[in-house]
């Protein structure tokens, strides 16, 4: 696997590079995986103004991609990130943050501010890309969001659930965090170590009303993929709880704007403010 400085980032450009993004698609979401980005539409994405680009290693190999096509929605030009995938082999290089800055230095260049994609809120992983290191935010939660479209082995027995995330490029707050790099997060432990827990089998039942303090911790698996192996029903309980939780918390108008570990790393939660 080649060193950190080792990669570079381009656009997709030959039919090689074409099919290989396509059997990355099958590698991360499953050989049975229905909604593979075909090589036309790749194609057909940069003479369109989007972006289809890749990691590479230094003997021409795909390691990631990043995906996604630009529109007009209420008169306002926006990006839509539809794919990120990573090579697991791959994975300590730091490559879905690296790929986004680098989606990011292409939409700037075309004066577009404002990038929106979807992720599960239930991948921890995700959780930290997305909101420590990107700065995105979640911005509208939807339920079964691929239902019928996506046959993924990630999502199977969870369903589609996802976030909207919304990422403003160009804003002061995505800038800092960008220069100054992921924050403290133990100093996110300790602003919300004393807020209420949202999680199964913690609190509050189904019927109970939610927390209503200014700061909540709703609880996330660690390993949402494990635990689906191990306890598929306690899988499901999550999805459940967080689905109520970010529903309600969002149609109060709060921030979903903090994501930690436990420092034993057992525990995820996203910090609710108002």
């Amino acid at each position: 696997m080649p060193g950190h400085d080792q990669v570079s980032f381009r656009p997709l450009s030959s039919q090689s590079d074409y099919e290989a993004c396509i059997e990355l698609q099958r590698k991360t979401w499953g050989r049975d995986f229905s909604d593979v980005v075909p090589l036309s539409i790749l194609k057909i994405t940069q003479k369109a103004g989007g972006v289809a680009a890749g990691a590479f290693a230094p003997d021409g190999r795909i390691l990631g991609f990043v995906h996604g096509l630009t529109g007009v929605r209420d008169g306002q030009v926006f990006h839509w990130s539809h794919m990120l995938a990573v090579d697991p082999d791959a994975r300590d290089l730091g490559l879905g943050s690296r790929l986004k800055l680098y989606q990011r230095e292409l939409l700037l260049a075309q004066g577009i501010e404002r990038v929106e994609w979807t992720y599960d809120p239930l991948e921890a992983r995700n959780a930290h890309l997305n909101l420590n290191h990107l700065g995105a935010r979640p911005a509208e939660y939807v339920r079964n969001m691929y239902e019928g479209e996506l046959w993924s082995d990630l999502a199977k027995g969870i369903g589609t659930d996802r976030f909207i995330a919304a990422w403003l490029i160009a804003s002061d707050e995505v800038v800092r965090r960008l220069a100054d790099g992921p924050p403290d997060l133990s100093e996110i432990r300790r602003r919300f170590e004393d807020a209420p827990i949202v999680s199964p089998g913690i609190g509050p039942g189904e019927d109970a009303p939610l927390p209503g303090e200014p700061l909540v911790r709703v609880e996330i698996p660690a390993n949402v993929q494990a635990l689906k192996t191990e306890n598929v029903d306690l899988a499901r309980a999550y999805r459940a709880s967080t689905r109520r939780a970010f529903e309600h918390y969002l149609g109060e108008g709060r921030r979903i704007d903090a994501f930690y570990r436990d420092p034993d790393g057992e525990r995820c939660f996203y910090g609710v403010s108002q």
